[in-house]
């Protein structure tokens, strides 16, 4: 493939995106019509490709990882980009559990009859060609790749500079796949330039070859592809996401799932910025949660009754109550019973991902259907915001808009559907 350096003007990265966009379209019409069994043995070459060069991803991680602390990057945007021979791995069961999954392509969501014998059909169809641009995430090159191929998409991958090298050595795994089942290789290109005209490029549509842009990344980046971006978006602009512990939550349970919550991977979409504490349990519960978010060595910023449980915790600003950390940071607020628990949600949080902690089912359920976000959970992790856990072999991303795809985004979000009609002679009466 052509390569094209930062130094070059941005007609030539304009020519090279054409180029990209006119292939992948292409591309497109020929996976639309893909057999199932010929996806599915992509996927799986994709997969031992990605096992068999694991020796070589990790040396290209190592490049990117070592860029990166040389130019100071952050703890967490470090965890993001480094590959371990178990993520590795991860990548690899991932493919395989996409090819493992039901091919949405041709499904019949639903059918009818009509009075004057007309049989009318909702069928599933590919979306056509999907852009996606992401940062520092070598990850989502396979998980993006696989879930648009096996839905009948092409797609067009833009890696951020930092994961360059990385995201490289991946592709090269999954154009392998796809030439082993005689799939077009097209099917998933990467863009060829760390160029930032490129994205302008991609944002414009590609002379209409992109159907649809997903961005997976900061703030920065999503704010710029939701303002500037001629075609769909799918995304999510931050992970303000929300453990509410009630007052009826049992406390061990309670602990577990907010350090948990916080702490297992703290620059994730889905880990928990704020924990909201019921007033009607804070006597028992408040101390006990904030030691252990403190010991875990998570920096606790609260409300004056937070400040009081333990001289640790720092007082938390009006900014912090909508502040996205991606670090081990946590804000801490004492509410007064469910009702103050959704109200602070609804004014502060961006309609990811948010958990209720209670024995009281009804008191749940009311949490669970008055908190307008993605996804809420009852009892569990928002570590659970993931396409992967949701038994959907992977995701592009989560999408908090209302539009279509809501939630993680996986094989069926990638789909869009047509209504056949089948008759036999019928005409519209004058």
């Amino acid at each position: 493939m052509d390569t094209i350096s930062k130094q070059k003007p941005a007609g030539d990265v304009a020519q090279v995106m054409a180029g990209l966009g006119a292939r992948a379209k292409q591309a497109a019409g020929a996976l639309a019509n893909a057999r199932t069994e010929a996806k599915t043995q992509a996927l799986k070459a994709m997969a031992a490709a990605i096992r068999v060069r694991e020796a070589d991803i990790q040396e290209a991680n190592d490049k990117d990882m070592a860029a990166a602390r040389e130019k100071g990057r952050a703890d967490a945007f470090l965890d993001r980009l480094k590959l371990t021979p178990e993520r590795i791995e991860s990548m690899a069961t991932g493919l395989e559990a996409i090819a493992g999954l039901d091919d949405p392509v041709g499904d019949v969501i639903a059918s009818w009859e009509r009075p004057n014998g007309l049989r009318i059909e909702r069928v599933r169809t590919p979306l056509g060609v999907i852009g996606i641009i992401y940062e520092s995430r070598p990850n989502v090159t396979a998980d993006a790749g696989g879930l648009c191929l096996k839905s009948g998409n092409a797609v067009i991958l833009r890696s951020g500079s930092e994961s360059e090298h990385s995201a490289k050595a991946i592709h090269a795994c999954l154009v392998e796949g796809l030439k082993s089942a005689k799939l077009p290789e097209h099917a998933i290109q990467l863009v060829p330039t760390t160029d930032r005209a490129a994205v302008g490029e991609m944002l414009k549509g590609l002379s209409g070859a992109i159907d649809v842009i997903v961005p997976r990344g900061g703030k920065s980046l999503v704010e710029r592809v939701q303002k500037d971006a001629r075609v769909p978006v799918f995304a999510h602009l931050e992970g303000i996401c929300h453990v509410y512990v009630h007052e009826a939550a049992d406390l061990a349970m309670a602990t577990e799932i907010a350090v948990n919550a916080k702490m297992r991977r703290t620059g994730i979409c889905g880990a928990a910025e704020t924990l909201l504490v019921d007033r009607a349990c804070a006597d028992t519960h408040l101390k006990p949660l904030v030691t252990a978010l403190l010991e875990a060595g998570c920096e606790v910023r609260g409300d004056d009754a937070t400040q009081a449980a333990d001289p640790r915790v720092k007082p938390a600003s009006e900014e912090d109550w909508g502040t996205e950390y991606l670090d081990a940071v946590i804000s801490v607020k004492v509410v007064d019973g469910v009702d103050a628990a959704i109200e602070h949600i609804g004014r502060y949080g961006s309609a990811h991902t948010d958990a209720i902690i209670t024995g009281d089912q009804a008191v749940a359920d009311v949490f669970l259907d008055k908190v307008d976000s993605a996804i809420v959970l009852h009892n569990a992790s928002t570590q659970f915001a993931d396409g992967g856990e949701f038994g959907m072999g992977a995701e592009i991303g989560i999408a908090t808009g209302k539009m279509h795809a809501r939630g993680p985004v996986g094989v069926e979000q990638l789909a869009s559907f047509k209504y056949v009609v089948r008759g036999a002679g019928q005409t519209r009466p004058v």
